[in-house]
C-alpha cells in the first residue's frame, strides 16, 4: 500500500553546473519518466477527476437525513449508479478493479474520512502525520514511512477535517487556526492550517489500538521486566500516587491505561483530561474533558475546572490524563487529600526532571510559595514515579521506576528500585539492553503488607 520512494526531476542546469554534476550526484543519476510513467499519471489525474465530480453528484441527489439508516450495500449501489453516468463524459476506459476501488474511495468519502479511512482502519499504523494534501506519513513499527495516500486538493484535506472536528464539537477557522479533537474511535487529533500552517494544513493523529494493551502484554513486548510488572501491579493495588514520565508518542497513556486494570472494581474513578483518550478497564468512571472558548472567546472550560469539579464527586482515585498547567497545584492537593492512588502523566526525561516540572508548572501558575514548601508538597503527594522512554529503533521501554522518600530541608529524596541498562545496537538497527534491580527495598514495603500483597523477597535484587 505504502510507496517508500517517490520519483523526483531534476530541474535544467547551465552548462557549467551540467559539468559538476558527475561529482555531487550518484553514478547511475535517475532518468526522467518515462512515457509509461507519464501516462499513469495522467490515469491517476483522470481517474481523481471522476471521483471529485461523482462525489459532487452524490452530494447533490443523496438525502443525507436518510443516508445513515441506509446499508452498505444500499449506498454503494448508488454510488456504482452515479459513477457509470460519470465516466462516459471523461473519455477514460475504467477497468472493473478500478470502479470498484472507486466506490470504495467514494463510500468512504461520503460516509467516512476519504482517504484518511484506510490508514484509520489500518491496526498496523500508530501514527498518521498529514503535511499538506499531498504528503501522508505513517508510522509502522517505530519508524516513518511516507505513503501514497494524498488529498485532492487543499479544500478536500480541510472538508475531512471539519467533519472531525465537528463531531467532536471542536472548531477549525481562521479566528481559531490550531485544534485538538479526536476520532469517533478515541484517536487524538491535532491540526494546524494557514495563516500558522505556511505550506499547506498540518494533521497529527495518534492512534489507539482497539484492543487494550494488558501489562502481561507489554512484559511480553519487552516493555517492561517481569519483575516491574510485579511490583507496579502492587503499587497500583495498595494505592500509591503514581505519575508517568516520558516524552511524545513514549507510551505513557498506553501504559496508564494498562495499569487501571488493576484498579479495585469497587471503586470510583474520575478522569480529567484535555482531549478524551483514557481507555480505562473499570465500570465505573465518570469522564470529564476540558472544552475551549468559542468564537467570542467565552465559555472556555480548562483542566483545572474539571479537577476541581471532581474534588466534589465522590471520587475514591482521580487520573489527569496529562497535567501541564495550574491544574497542577490542585493535581497535588488531590494526592494530599485522601484521594491516593490518583495517576497523572507528565511530559519530562527522567524521575529527576519530573519533580522539577511539577515545581516548574506550580510557578508558573503564579502562586508563590517557598521552596521548601513546594518540594515537601510534592513529596507528600507523589509516590511514584515511572519513566517510560522511546528508544532509537521506534520501541518504548521503561527505563526507570523510582520511588519518592521524602524531603531533608530542601532537597527532594528519591530512591531508584528499577532500570534499563542500554547497551548496543545490533546491525538491523535494533536497539539491544537488558532490564535491572538496584537492590535497593521498597519504601513502602510495610504498606505492600498491610495491604496483604506479599512481594518475593529478591524482587528488587540485581
Amino acid at each position: 500500500m505504502f510507496d517508500k520512494f517517490r520519483q523526483s526531476k531534476l530541474s535544467d542546469f547551465s552548462p557549467a553546473a551540467e559539468a559538476a554534476l558527475p561529482a555531487l550526484l550518484p553514478a547511475h543519476p535517475e532518468e526522467p519518466p518515462s512515457s509509461e510513467v507519464t501516462t499513469a499519471r495522467q490515469r491517476r489525474r483522470k481517474l481523481a477527476d471522476i471521483r471529485q465530480q461523482a462525489h459532487h453528484q452524490l452530494l447533490e441527489i443523496l438525502n443525507l437525513s436518510a443516508l445513515f439508516q441506509a446499508s452498505e450495500a444500499e449506498i454503494k449501489a448508488e454510488i456504482a449508479a452515479v459513477l457509470k453516468t460519470v465516466i462516459p463524459s471523461q473519455s477514460v476506459a475504467v477497468s472493473g478493479a478500478e470502479r470498484d476501488g472507486l466506490v470504495e474511495e467514494l463510500y468512504y468519502e461520503v460516509m467516512g474520512l476519504g482517504p484518511l479511512e484506510i490508514l484509520i482502519n489500518d491496526e498496523t499504523v500508530s501514527d498518521i502525520l498529514i503535511n499538506g494534501p499531498d504528503q501522508v506519513f505513517v508510522e509502522q513499527g517505530g519508524l516513518l514511512e511516507l505513503t501514497d495516500v494524498h488529498f485532492q486538493d487543499e479544500a478536500h484535506l480541510r472538508r475531512i477535517l471539519q467533519k472531525i472536528v465537528g463531531m467532536a464539537g471542536r472548531r477549525l477557522d481562521e479566528s481559531t487556526p490550531y485544534v485538538d479533537s479526536r476520532l469517533p474511535d478515541g484517536s487524538r487529533l491535532n491540526a494546524v492550517i494557514a495563516p500558522i500552517a505556511l505550506d499547506g494544513t498540518l494533521v497529527s493523529i495518534r492512534k489507539f489500538r482497539k484492543d487494550k494493551l494488558s501489562l502481561d502484554q507489554l512484559t511480553f513486548l519487552g516493555a517492561m521486566s517481569d519483575r516491574m510488572a510485579i511490583y507496579l501491579r502492587a503499587a497500583v493495588a495498595c494505592r500509591l500516587n503514581i505519575v508517568i514520565s516520558g516524552g511524545t508518542g513514549s507510551g505513557k497513556t498506553t501504559l496508564m491505561n494498562a495499569l487501571s486494570a488493576f484498579i479495585g472494581k469497587r471503586e470510583r474513578i474520575i478522569t480529567v483530561e484535555d482531549t478524551a483518550e483514557l481507555q480505562l478497564q473499570q465500570s465505573h468512571v465518570g469522564r470529564m474533558e476540558s472544552r475551549p472558548a468559542n468564537i467570542e472567546g467565552k465559555g472556555a472550560i480548562t483542566q483545572r475546572d474539571c479537577l476541581r469539579n471532581a474534588l466534589r464527586m465522590r471520587p475514591d482515585r482521580i487520573i489527569v490524563g496529562e497535567t501541564r498547567g495550574d491544574e497542577v497545584i490542585d493535581m497535588l492537593q488531590a494526592m494530599n487529600t485522601g484521594h491516593d492512588g490518583s495517576m497523572t502523566t507528565i511530559h519530562a526525561n527522567s524521575a529527576r526532571d519530573a519533580t522539577s516540572r511539577l515545581e516548574n508548572m506550580v510557578a508558573m501558575s503564579g502562586i508563590e510559595i517557598p521552596l521548601g514548601a513546594l518540594r515537601r508538597q510534592v513529596a507528600s503527594a507523589v509516590n511514584l514515579i515511572v519513566q517510560v522512554n522511546r528508544l532509537q529503533d521506534g520501541s518504548r521501554k521503561v527505563t526507570s521506576i523510582t520511588e519518592v522518600t521524602g524531603c531533608e530541608g530542601e532537597i527532594l529524596t528519591m530512591q531508584e528500585l528499577f532500570f534499563y541498562e542500554h547497551t548496543g545496537i545490533t546491525p538491523d538497527g535494533r536497539v539491544e539492553g537488558q532490564f535491572g534491580g538496584t537492590g535497593v527495598r521498597s519504601a513502602w514495603s510495610d504498606r505492600f503488607r498491610r495491604w496483604g500483597i506479599n512481594l518475593p523477597p529478591d524482587l528488587f535484587g540485581g
